[in-house]
């Protein structure tokens, strides 16, 4: 056997000096401190709690937090809205992960465009903000079923937010995929995330005690090492508390902070206190009023609440909108659907528009951190385009000829089960179901959320919460049944989150005799469904319309586009999309009576508008500078 040695093998030597270099070359280019254990690296301390205070390296840091969610606001705004926060005097941004808007098909991933999480953590970082991530995988923030992706719906025994397996083999599959993303920004790797929420108010919901351990180990074993934090309101405070885990509050009154105080000083000793949701105004549901809160009243709060030396943050300083049919729901009583625009009455308005709110605390965190903050920027510029007149339109009847074939089955299909994007199911929009019948009688079911029921083409009512029959007049011979069912949102909050299946749920009656033989049409009003109808299948809109029907029309938009809100007086329910991007929804119950168009998707000259209406159209579409958000109600 040969005897091998450097002598002999010069080739071999000169091959680990080039490795050597470029290994060298290689480490050079790579972040060094993802690569090299903690312990060898330079001491970087992060955010830690040391007594009553936190301490950024060596030094006591005071959080004064905003939270703004990139995906509602569009993302050539991102500098805007950032900077604005910056020069509100707040040295920290928050923001929640939306797992549902991130996989919307199991293990199909979308981290791009309005949804690119990293580039918007690192902007905050380049314009000098900290970070706090809430990545979920549940939060709340008043979206359709709080984040969570509706495809987990289709197993029939799921318990969402718990260790039951079908829900943690999924959020495995998303931790692994949202941590590859999340862990090089973290501070102590040289990023702005200085620390990270576990879920999100779970004490208020409370159904698994192992549930919240597993979240944060899944978290610490996919190299999550900044400071953990939870987030808990009055009801859920006690039941919130993990070992190890720094417990925050969520509050808007000041004697909810005396009380929640003392609840956490009992629970963890002397810690620093962070109120990490400060609610500087509240959502809104269809039907109500518009949720305002008085900008006096917050500078008292937010004042209180610093000088008692507590962190905090606002929520929201910038709402933004619930583009498509992404917003949540509250179903305690009665089913309220949030409202398109989440403006929130924040610091900052649905347009990013600055409020006394933000001249007032402006003033008070320059005043307490003792160092002017930067100038505001300008005003985002706003105009009043011409009014819109529709020039064509397709009924949904005749548009049906132009989709996918329906889908058939004996028994009705909730939406989550629907064989549709690659066995994930519908997740939002509308569902058309049809079967024939021979009588008259009674017809009965359960409709999530509202169905407008027709008899052919003719609508005769509405099926919903709280209407659950309807009479069916007396037919002749064949007649198609036609329900046209809306997700008008899924619950975000509360301990009913397993039941929010949508569409037709379980058999539909006929005086007390399920119907059979469905075929069922899927309409996501996605980009794609959209492109099915080519301009030779509009027609010129008729003096009397068939509803629901799509309206198509052209917005005429000068050099320079700019943010405008679209008014339908004389609509009465729908959606509009322009340019292909889905404003949301509109009705005429209010309170929101305008929609938001940001200047940033629209282009010179002729902008394409699509509506959608299901029961009567306006004769135009007017467009105007100043939002009108309905009738005001001041916060309890």
């Amino acid at each position: 056997m040969p005897k091998w040695s450097l002598r002999r093998r010069p080739g071999r030597t000169l091959g680990l000096l080039l490795l050597l270099v470029l290994s060298f070359l290689v480490l050079r280019r790579l972040n060094l401190s993802t690569l090299i254990p903690l312990w060898l690296q330079h001491q970087r301390l992060g955010l830690r709690t040391k007594g009553p205070n936190f301490m950024l390296e060596d030094s006591t840091f005071q959080i004064f937090g905003g939270s703004i969610h990139y995906f509602r606001v569009p993302r050539e705004y991102w500098r805007d809205r950032l900077l604005k926060m910056k020069a509100c005097g707040l040295n920290t941004l928050t923001t929640y992960v939306p797992w549902n808007l991130h996989e919307p098909e199991r293990g199909k991933f979308d981290f791009s465009g309005n949804l690119d999480l990293e580039a918007f953590i690192q902007l905050a970082a380049k314009i000098g903000l900290w970070v706090i991530l809430r990545p979920g995988p549940y939060i709340c923030s008043e979206i359709d079923l709080g984040g969570l992706p509706s495809w987990l719906l289709q197993d029939p025994g799921m318990k969402l937010r718990t260790t039951y397996h079908g829900f943690t083999k999924a959020v495995d599959l998303y931790f692994d995929h949202l941590m590859s993303r999340v862990v090089p920004l973290q501070y102590k790797h040289g990023g702005p995330i200085i620390a990270v929420q576990l879920e999100n108010e779970y004490g208020s919901y409370n159904k698994d005690r192992a549930y919240m351990p597993y979240i944060k180990k899944a978290l610490e074993d996919r190299g999550i090492i900044e400071l953990l934090l939870t987030s808990d309101n009055k009801d859920g405070l006690q039941k919130g508390v993990v070992d190890g885990v720094l417990a925050t509050i969520n509050l808007q009154s000041q004697q909810e902070l005396k009380e929640l105080s003392s609840i956490l000083l009992s629970m963890q000793g002397v810690q620093p206190k962070m109120v990490m949701e400060y609610w500087t105004g509240w959502f809104d549901s269809w039907g109500g009023s518009h949720n305002i809160l008085d900008s006096s009243e917050v500078l008292k709060s937010v004042s209180d609440i610093i000088k008692s030396g507590s962190s905090i943050n606002l929520y929201m300083f910038h709402g933004g909108t619930n583009f498509g049919f992404i917003n949540g729901a509250m179903h305690f009583n009665d089913y309220k659907a949030d409202v398109t625009s989440y403006d929130y009455d924040a610091v900052l308005t649905e347009a990013g528009d600055y409020t006394a709110k933000y001249t007032k605390l402006r003033e008070l965190f320059g005043t307490f951190s003792g160092v002017p903050p930067p100038p505001p920027p300008e005003l985002t510029a706003k105009m009043v385009y011409e009014p819109m007149s529709p020039s064509f339109y397709i009924s949904l009847w005749d548009a049906l000829l132009y989709l996918d074939e329906p889908f058939k089955s004996e028994i009705p299909i909730n939406m989550e089960n629907l064989p549709v994007n690659n066995g994930n199911g519908q997740a939002f929009g509308y569902v058309l179901y049809e079967t024939t019948i021979f009588s008259s009688g009674v017809l009965s079911g359960l409709v999530r959320d509202r169905g407008q029921v027709f008899l052919n083409r003719v609508s005769i009512g509405f099926l919903d919460y709280k209407t659950t029959k309807i009479t069916i007049p007396l037919t002749q011979g064949y007649t198609i049944l036609r329900i046209l069912v809306e997700n008008r949102g899924r619950v975000n909050y509360g301990n009913n989150i397993d039941s929010q299946r949508k569409g037709l749920i379980g058999n539909l009656y006929l005086n007390n005799n399920p119907l059979k033989d469905f075929r069922i049409y899927s309409l996501d009003m996605t980009k794609q469904f959209f492109q099915r109808f080519d301009m030779n299948k509009w027609s010129i809109v008729p003096k009397e319309p068939t509803f629901p029907a799509f309206f198509l029309g052209a917005l005429s938009v000068g050099v320079y586009p700019s943010d405008t809100f679209l008014k339908l007086e004389g609509w009465v329910k729908g959606v509009v999309l322009v340019n292909d991007q889905n404003l949301g929804r509109y009705w005429n119950i209010g309170p929101q009576e305008t929609l938001y168009l940001p200047g940033v998707w629209l282009n010179k000259g002729l902008n394409k508008v699509i509506i959608f209406e299901e029961t009567m159209a306006g004769a135009i579409v007017q467009s105007t500078d100043v939002p009108h958000l309905g009738r005001n109600q001041y916060v309890n």
